[in-house]
């Protein structure tokens, strides 16, 4: 009986993992931040200029990547960077990025995003501030 329940727990936390991936992944802003952070890691002012977005509109769809497991952050001194999280503990979050990075989705919005990653910096240290 206790194996039973201990694959139950099991199932229940793989589940929740599948379940939190997809639904990070449910919004367009999440995936061409995904888009954005694979090509280069990035701080909130940086994802902000790329997007068009505001600071708590970056900060929140960043959070809700990370508690997915699809983002990791470091400091580069003022700064909170965040990139793609290739040794992430969800599973599905890593199959899920790296089957985003391997494919060809493409459009004019994610095209314009790449153009601007170009010319985006870091602007000021509250920038990289999100907690």
């Amino acid at each position: 009986m206790k194996i039973c329940a201990y694959t139950i727990i099991i199932l229940r936390k793989t589940m929740q993992d599948f379940i939190k991936a997809t639904k990070a992944l449910s919004d367009e802003t999440r995936l061409r931040i995904m888009k954005v952070l694979l090509e280069r890691e990035c701080c909130v002012c940086e994802v902000m200029q790329v997007l068009d977005i505001s600071q708590s509109r970056a900060s929140r769809n960043l959070g809700i990547l990370q508690d997915a497991g699809f983002l990791k952050e470091r400091r580069d001194g003022a700064w909170i960077v965040y990139s793609v999280d290739w040794q992430t503990p969800n599973r599905y979050a890593a199959s899920l990025a790296k089957l985003f990075r391997n494919s060809l989705l493409s459009n004019e919005v994610l095209a314009q995003d790449k153009k601007r990653l170009k010319h985006a910096s870091r602007i000021g240290p509250k920038c990289g501030k999100t907690r």
